[in-house]
């Protein structure tokens, strides 16, 4: 009963009369201003993990979760098969397959576009490297094909800019080259575009191609030799335990190399960024509590009277305390409420109908991605009542140190 008192007497002076309109404003202007705060900080939170959630998605699917890779560049790995079978008997590995990468030039019907080379084993290229899932024409299955000329699959941007269509032959040149008794020659071989994949980051599209191990190899004469063994684990996150089980495999002159580290420096510039928005747009919280405590302090100014009857007429000072308390809470409730909900809605709106476009060219992608979490909208909105709390405590305080017989001497 005393908690309805309570909530009663503080939701009746939210609604100032007209002699009070000055504090009704500001009270507005203290809901819009959390308002606006929780609902900035939900959308770029929303954006920060929207690039890195795009970023790890497309980096693991085009690249293992671990890499074996040779310490000394052009060294290869010579063992390769037995390696791989050693390497899926370890915990949490559910595939693993050789690779080879090479620089080539492909010449295509409208200009010439260098691009790195990804030989892959055609019965597990789907199953490593995730990328070849995202097909736009053709498939990867036609890896495995037999013809005149060896199979190839392009990025949807390298097949564009060099007018390459699906089925057509296109000239694949290797700088590495053959080798002759008069000089280093390069090597050139004609392949069959037999699929086109769309990863949906520009930078593999436009620079990326698969063949087969073995027309890999072919082109770029190094015999049966590989420079990378990709894995793919069940769990990203256990990379470095089953990183430091894979090194006692392969030995000191291989390096096991997780996800983690290829992608650090993109990691860290995304965590010091969402930590510099929060901090940043934190300072609207504190406009807002500013603004609560204002409205609060003009109010036990105004209430005075009040607040003299009141606790002439039995409410205690607990009593008075709390009824200010609330004011400040349902401010900040109310203004997280709204923030919340216009947040979540404009970053789903605007991730699903793709409202910020970007030249892929220059951010490698095509628009900004926003995917603001559950748990994100939990510490904000706990984060915006708790400010809006701790702004009511010193007008609460005030409020409780009124001396009825004193105000109303003279009434």
């Amino acid at each position: 009963m005393p908690a309805r008192f309570e909530l009663f007497v503080a939701r009746r002076y939210l609604k100032a009369k007209r002699k009070q309109a000055v504090i009704s404003v500001i009270t507005g202007i203290s809901i819009v201003g959390v308002a606006a705060g929780v609902m900035a900080l939900v959308i770029a939170l929303g954006i920060n993990n929207g690039f890195r959630n795009t970023l790890q998605r497309t980096f693991l699917g085009a690249t293992a979760h671990l890499s074996i890779l040779e310490k000394e560049p052009g060294t290869g790995i010579l063992n390769s098969a037995e390696l791989t079978r050693k390497l899926l008997k370890l915990p949490h590995v559910v595939a693993a397959a050789p690779t080879l990468y090479g620089e080539i030039f492909i010449r295509g019907t409208m200009q010439s576009r260098g691009a790195v080379l990804k030989g892959v084993e055609a019965g597990s290229a789907t199953q490593v490297s995730g990328i070849l899932r995202q097909m736009k024409e053709g498939s990867a299955g036609r890896l495995n094909e037999k013809g005149r000329f060896p199979p190839i699959i392009l990025g949807s941007a390298l097949a564009r800019d060099t007018g390459m269509l699906l089925n057509s032959v296109v000239d694949v040149i290797s700088p590495q080259g053959e080798l002759t008794p008069f000089e280093l020659r390069p090597k050139y071989q004609k392949f069959r575009v037999v699929g086109i994949f769309e990863s949906g980051f520009y930078e593999f599209d436009q620079t990326w191609a698969f063949t087969s191990l073995q027309a890999a190899q072919d082109l770029l004469s190094v015999g049966n030799v590989v420079n990378d063994i990709e894995i793919r684990l069940d769990d990203i996150y256990a990379a470095p335990e089953v990183a430091r089980e894979a090194q006692k495999i392969i030995g000191p002159q291989l390096a096991a190399t997780t996800w983690m580290e290829q992608q650090r420096q993109i990691l860290s510039a995304l965590k010091m960024e969402r930590v510099a928005t929060a901090i940043t747009i934190g300072l609207i919280e504190l406009v807002a509590a500013l603004n609560i405590l204002i409205t609060l302090v003009m109010m036990v100014m105004e209430k005075y009277k009040d607040i003299a009857v009141l606790m002439s007429m039995g409410a205690r000072r607990e009593q008075i305390r709390n009824i200010f308390m609330l004011q400040g809470v349902l401010i900040g409730v109310v203004g997280t409420i709204i923030g919340l909900v216009a947040g979540y809605t404009l970053s789903y709106l605007a991730n699903h109908y793709r409202w910020v476009r970007l030249d892929e060219t220059v951010y490698m992608m095509s628009f900004v991605p926003f995917e603001p979490r559950p748990w994100d909208g939990v510490w904000v909105a706990a984060a915006a009542i708790l400010v809006s709390f701790l702004a009511t405590l010193y007008p609460a305080r005030s409020a409780t140190r009124i001396a009825p017989a004193e105000v109303l001497r003279y009434e």
